[in-house]
């Protein structure tokens, strides 16, 4: 896979608007992201951080979520049901063949 499909301007432009998406679709939650694309806001938040590599992950969660982390889970995320879990580990296990 090419390192650069489109240029940074562009990429940038499609992660906020992610970002964007992901704030406004609060009903779809981190558990379910992961079981299904095996990765969620935080892994995205996590990326952003390394990336950065000043900013904490707490920062980069606030950025990614639109409000601190602790705040996000408290309002919008539920408990895992074990079919849920189970789906996750399913599909992160796939994010090795990638790497």
């Amino acid at each position: 896979m090419a390192n650069s499909i489109v240029d940074d301007a562009v990429a940038a432009i499609a992660f906020r608007r992610l970002v964007a998406h992901l704030q406004h679709r609060t009903d779809v939650e981190n558990i379910d992201l992961m079981g299904l694309a095996g990765f969620c806001r935080n892994c995205l938040a996590d990326w952003i951080a390394e990336a950065d590599g000043t900013m904490t992950r707490d920062q980069a969660r606030e950025i990614i979520h639109g409000m601190p982390f602790a705040d996000w889970k408290a309002r919008y995320q539920g408990e895992a049901s074990p079919q849920q879990i189970a789906r996750m580990k399913e599909s992160v296990a796939k994010n090795a063949d990638s790497h």
